[in-house]
């Protein structure tokens, strides 16, 4: 029976996938990925032979159609992207609707999300947060951050490594030099690192340092 598998991939350290993942992607007809050379090095690495077919946010549009036609036709597809769970801040979201309205099963499967690992690695509060991925880049980004300023929840950010000190500037304009805050950075990865502490802390410490990785912002929401 078609069915379109959601499938989370390791946030860098290859072994955090489950093994219900790894049986999933052994038994489709096609994976679906955002990088297929990232996630050959994944299926090499549990020596996992499937076929490739590439599905990122420039072209999710043009081959959705494509997809849910597979689908219909009684294939089984899995979707992964880079790291972590798709749909979070990388595609997923269009086709999983599609196949909503189509009738298809969409089956997700639980695993990595670097949100929550660096959630519940912060030492901030987490029973109530608010995920707000990546900043705009340019319009919209200091208006987005004002609109946050009463905002009570523990505060979810992901940036890019070379924004990270203006991210953290324009925290500290809108929030205060006080605000706590953790910054995570290559997350379950050989050189992973949590620099915790005050907004005016966690800025002095990046500014003197090369900054690279992946980088999750945890911010405290206002008291």
């Amino acid at each position: 029976m078609s069915k379109l598998y959601i499938v989370p991939t390791p946030i860098g350290n290859l072994e955090d996938i489950t093994l219900r993942a790894l049986r999933i992607l052994k038994e489709v007809d096609l994976i679906l990925a955002e990088d297929t050379r990232t996630s050959s090095k994944l299926l090499r690495h549990y020596e996992i032979s499937k076929p490739l077919m590439a599905y990122h946010l420039h072209n999710e549009h043009k081959i959705l159609e494509k997809v849910i036609e597979k689908l219909k036709a009684g294939e089984t597809i899995a979707l992964n992207s880079d790291a972590g769970t798709p749909s979070i801040s990388d595609p997923g979201f269009l086709v999983v609707r599609a196949c909503v309205a189509n009738d298809i099963t969409v089956e997700c499967l639980p695993g990595a999300s670097a949100a929550i690992v660096a959630l519940v690695n912060s030492g901030l509060p987490s029973d109530r947060f608010c995920f707000e991925g990546f900043l705009p880049q340019k319009k919209g980004r200091q208006t987005k951050i004002q609109n946050l300023k009463e905002e009570t929840r523990t505060m979810i950010f992901y940036e890019s490594p070379h924004r990270l000190v203006k991210a953290l500037e324009q925290f500290i304009e809108h929030f205060g030099p006080d605000r706590k805050v953790c910054v995570s950075r290559e997350l379950s990865k050989m050189y992973e690192e949590n620099a915790r502490g005050t907004l005016d802390d966690v800025l002095a410490y990046f500014k003197a340092k090369d900054v690279k990785g992946e980088i999750v912002i945890v911010l405290e929401g206002c008291k």
